[in-house]
Order: structure tokens, then sequence, then C-alpha cells
């Protein structure tokens, strides 16, 4: 009986394998959601020329209104503190009572010398209108009669001056009741009741401050105030409203505060050591929500720009040299690079000056797809689509590399 080959079945079942393999190789392959040589599809959004309002927003700190410092301007103890601290006052309310005893028996003692410089002046007169007439028949001699004149007008020196003193004793006698200069918020008291105070002294006793309006003073820098004059002047920025521009707050928790400023003036110096000029803007402040020495960001309104191009953050690259790119779908269809000269930073857009013009799509979506000359599908970008993307935080006085 004849020996078959031991090797027979491992020949089978090669041959099968292969076969399934030529079968596999027949069914055409396919690429997740689309097929192989499809054009990427990306979102576009043609850009427009608009009216676009530019601000710079700058760090600045409040200062109140008005300020005064209250102090003493006659000497004395102080009986009583007839406020209480940190409320408001009115302009004549009295804050301190001082002692006014030895202020009350000077101004008695005034009055009694006017009133004896008063007594002598009656008989001063009387003579010299009698000496008048005597002199005039010869009856006394020209001495007498001048020395009687000169005794008349020397009471009525001695009257008006007892009249001065007399109101200077009221003057410092009301002193004595210190009154607010100024209506405001009056902070802590440096004396109490019984303390000895004197006229005009270096310690206030206590400072009264206008917070309603209340200042802002905030630093730009002179370049950046030198650009502004120039594009003004050149026509691509026009000035905002008829009046002072308009200046809105930032307070230091990064909430907005509610109710617009104006920009007052601006120094008309600048800073050397730093560069920088003041701009003073003034605000309302009824709830006194503003208080002084506050760190504060203002955005202040610098002019509108007419025929603007903006374009959001998200369809705005950097190339190797940092420089911003942007891609475009042609009129054929295809991906074109576009170099940018962006301004700044307005919201969450960027304001392109060179690189774009009217009525180019901008690829804002799908740009890990975008090559220059590929054929891509573009179709409408909806921002809504975007909306549960992280907010990018932007700058109004951000500038991009040019």
């Amino acid at each position: 009986m004849p020996t078959r080959p031991f090797f027979a079945p491992l020949t089978v079942l090669t041959a099968v394998a292969a076969a399934a393999v030529l079968t596999a190789c027949d069914k055409p392959s396919m690429a997740a959601g689309a097929p192989q040589g499809a054009a990427p599809t990306v979102g576009v959004m043609a850009v427009q020329q608009q009216s676009v309002a530019l601000a710079a927003e700058l760090p600045g700190r409040t200062a109140a209104y008005q300020i005064a410092e209250v102090r003493p301007q006659v000497g004395g103890l102080v009986k009583a503190r007839l406020f209480r601290e940190g409320s408001d006052v009115k302009a004549g309310d009295v804050l301190y009572q001082i002692d006014a005893a030895s202020h009350q028996a000077a101004y008695g003692s005034a009055q009694a010398a006017l009133a004896k410089a008063e007594a002598n002046l009656i008989p001063a007169r009387a003579k010299a209108e009698r000496y008048k007439e005597l002199v005039a028949i010869h009856a006394i001699s020209q001495q007498d009669h001048d020395d009687a004149a000169a005794a008349l007008k020397q009471a009525e020196a001695e009257v008006a001056s007892a009249k001065a003193a007399l109101e200077t004793d009221r003057i410092n006698l009301g002193y004595t009741r210190i009154t607010a200069p100024i209506s405001g918020r009056i902070g802590r008291s440096s004396v109490t009741p019984g303390a000895l105070v004197t006229a005009s002294q270096a310690n206030s006793l206590a400072t009264v401050q206008q917070l309603d309006p209340i200042y802002v003073d905030v630093t730009q820098p002179s370049t950046s105030m030198l650009q502004l004059k120039r594009a003004l002047e050149a026509g691509s920025l026009q000035k905002s409203g008829d009046g002072a521009a308009r200046v809105k707050l930032k307070l230091e928790d990064g909430s907005s505060y509610a109710l617009p400023g104006k920009l007052q003036f601006s120094e008309s110096t600048v800073d050397p050591s730093t560069g920088a000029v003041t701009l003073r803007a003034v605000f309302p402040n009824p709830k006194g929500e503003l208080l002084p020495g506050m760190y504060v960001r203002a955005v202040v309104e610098e002019g509108v720009k007419a025929g603007a191009l903006l374009v959001p953050q998200r369809g705005v690259q950097r190339d190797a040299a940092g420089k911003p790119i942007a891609y475009v779908v042609g009129a054929d269809g295809k991906l074109q690079q576009r170099n940018l000269v962006t301004e700044r930073a307005v919201g969450d857009s960027w304001l392109v000056t060179e690189g774009l013009a009217a009525g180019d799509r901008v690829v804002v979506e799908g740009l890990q797809n975008a090559r220059a000359g590929a054929a891509v599908n573009a179709v409408p970008w909806a921002p809504q689509a975007a909306a549960s993307a992280p907010p990018r935080v932007a700058q109004a006085n951000d500038t991009a590399g040019r």
C-alpha cells in the first residue's frame, strides 16, 4: 500500500489562507467619515467693512472730588465732638466745640473798649465844631483850632480801631465752633474731648472728602497719545460723540462699574520717570461704591474707525516667526495663505489693517486641514457652534505682531 506524503494538509491550509487574503484585497477601503481623496470641509466667514469704536484700557486710581482737612483756627480745649466718624456731613455742620470762655471774655472787653472810644468821640467832635466857629471870628488862635480838629480825628480813629478789634474777637469766638468746610464723608477724628488744640496746628482734626462725583486718574503712554492724535488728524479715526470722551470702569474684582464717566482733562506735561501722561475722568458715585485710592482699569473711548475689518481670533494663526497669518478660500476653491498686520484686539476679534480685503472668505473652523494650495469644501461658519469653546481673554489695548 503506497504511503501518502505527510505535508499534504499543510499545503491545503496555505492555499485557503492565500485565497482569503486575495478576497480581502478585492474589497474597497473606507476612511473614517469620508472617502479617500475627498476635499476637507472648512468653516469660512466673509469679512466686511464696519465702523468700530476703539477704546484703550488703562490703569488708574480713584481720588476724592474735594478734600478738606479740618484744623482749629483758635486755641483751646476741645469740649465736644459733634459728629459720627465715617458719616456724611454738610458744609457748615458743627464738628467740634472748643471751650469759648476766654474768647467770650475777650469779646466782652472789645465791646467795652469800643464803647469807651465812642464816648470819647462825642466831646472831641463838639469841641472841634465850636472851635471852627470861634476861629472864624478870630476869637481863638488857629493853633487851638488845629489841635481840636486833630483830637477829633484821633477819637474817630480810636473808634474805628475798637470796631476792628471787636470784629476780630467776634470772629475768634465763632471759630470756637469748628464747622465742616465742604459737604462729604468725614473720616476718623484725631482728637477727643479734653484735648488741647492750637490755631493752625500741623495735625488735622479730621478730613472731609466729597465722593460724589469722584475722580479717576489714569496714565497713558505718551507714544499711544501721539499715535491717537496722528490718527485723528489723518482722518482714519473720528471722534465719538460731540463732547468729552466717555469712560467705563472695571473694578478690582473684575466687575464693571454700572455708571459711565467722562474724560475731563489730560496733563500738559509728560512724567519723565514713566513716559506717561495723566488723564482725569469724573464719575457719578451716588451709592459710594468708589472710594479714594481704589485701583481700577478705565476703558477710555479713543474714536470710531470707519471701514474696519474684524477677524475672529480663532481664524488667525502664527507662522514660525510669530507673525499673524490667515487662510483665505479663493475663487477657485483653494486655500491661500495671507500675511496680516493687526492693530489691536477688539473683543474676541483682531482688527486687521493689512493682508485682507472686504469680501475675503477667511477660514475660521477646520484650520487643522488648512494647507496652502489645497482644494477645500467651504461652508459658512456659524458662530453659535463655537459658543461652547472656552472664551479668549482679550485686552482692548493689546497689539499683535506686525
